[in-house]
């Protein structure tokens, strides 16, 4: 009997030892695959241009695309490879990042002649780190699992600077399957990676992010107005404001007046930011998603309507959405 018994338990630690060693081996050729598998990355901009780069810097093998060959260039520089047309981003990559500026350029990066659909490879990870309309996205989703693929939504809030500095949140939607997976690529890029629910979740959540960022820019931007114009120093209000009861990112973070920070749109005349007609765009989003569930927005619906008349004069519609700070300025109140 005691034969017996010692026979069994030395089977049994050698059958967990070998499950241990296949666990291993298994682990071991995930990670090898992932650092092996090409990044297709979509769009440049002031944005894309440096997640892109994040993940050349992290080791990926990347290959990027963009509409602007200066762009690309700039991106190949630091060791990316370009790509002609999306068609051969989807022929060529494992994992497809897209970070373009509105809905219809991710259905033309998707569905237009030379796009994603005409090549893209089963089993291939596609994240779209766009803000877009939901329904889009959603439409989007479907049309990739149609080929044998997998889409994930997963629009970034940060800024430009959390995006050159690796620090990006991720609001991603799909499928939490293989969510783990999508996190291990986002982690090159971004520092909260956090899965909202189902395909269209990320963008809803981001959509609400940009309409409170929006009232709180504008409210930033005319309280600094007012204090500089009664004698404050721009610096001493600020500093104060950031730390008191309305502090904000758009105050302590991101502050509009320029001068008071370095490092941010308003200390390089708003230039290389989130782009005054990109938020427009995403408050148009926002009021479509309060129309369509009867939620009443009066103070969204006012930043909107704040940012359709700023975009109306091509001196501010270019610039960073901070650039309320300026537009107020140059106003007297009536």
């Amino acid at each position: 009997w005691e034969t017996w018994v010692s026979f069994k338990l030395s089977y049994y630690n050698e059958y967990k030892s070998y499950l241990r060693m296949l666990l291993r081996t298994l682990l071991k050729t995930t990670q090898q695959a992932r650092c092996m598998s090409t990044i297709g990355f979509i769009g440049l901009g002031n944005m894309g241009a440096h997640m892109a780069k994040n993940l050349v810097k992290n080791g990926k093998e990347v290959l990027v695309y963009d509409i602007d060959k200066a762009s690309v260039a700039d991106v190949v520089d630091k060791g990316a490879s370009g790509a002609d047309s999306p068609l051969e981003i989807g022929k060529k990559s494992d994992v497809i990042v897209t970070m373009v500026p509105s809905s219809p350029h991710v259905q033309a990066v998707y569905e237009g002649d030379n796009g994603i659909l005409k090549s893209l490879k089963p089993g291939t990870l596609c994240i779209d780190s766009s803000t877009i309309d939901p329904a889009v996205s959603k439409s989007i989703s479907q049309k990739v699992k149609s080929a044998g693929a997998v889409f994930y939504d997963a629009p970034v809030s940060g800024g430009v600077v959390a995006a050159e500095n690796g620090a990006l949140t991720f609001m991603v939607g799909g499928d939490e399957a293989r969510f783990e997976e999508v996190k291990s690529y986002l982690e090159n890029m971004g520092a909260n990676i956090m899965h909202c629910g189902e395909n269209g979740t990320g963008l809803v959540v981001k959509l609400c992010n940009n309409m409170v960022l929006a009232i709180s820019m504008i409210g930033a931007a005319e309280t600094l107005n007012m204090g500089i114009r009664m004698g404050m120093d721009r610096k001493i209000l600020s500093d104060i404001l950031s730390k008191s009861t309305g502090r904000c990112w758009s105050i302590d973070t991101y502050n509009p007046v320029p001068g008071v920070l370095e490092g941010v749109p308003a200390s390089r005349d708003y230039e290389g930011g989130f782009g005054a007609q990109l938020m427009l765009k995403d408050l148009g989003l926002a009021q479509s998603m309060a129309l369509e569930t009867s939620s009443p927005i009066p103070l969204g619906s006012l930043s909107k309507n704040i940012y359709e008349i700023l975009c109306l004069d091509d001196a501010y519609a270019p610039k960073d959405f901070g650039v309320i700070f300026k537009y107020l300025e140059a106003k007297q109140s009536s």
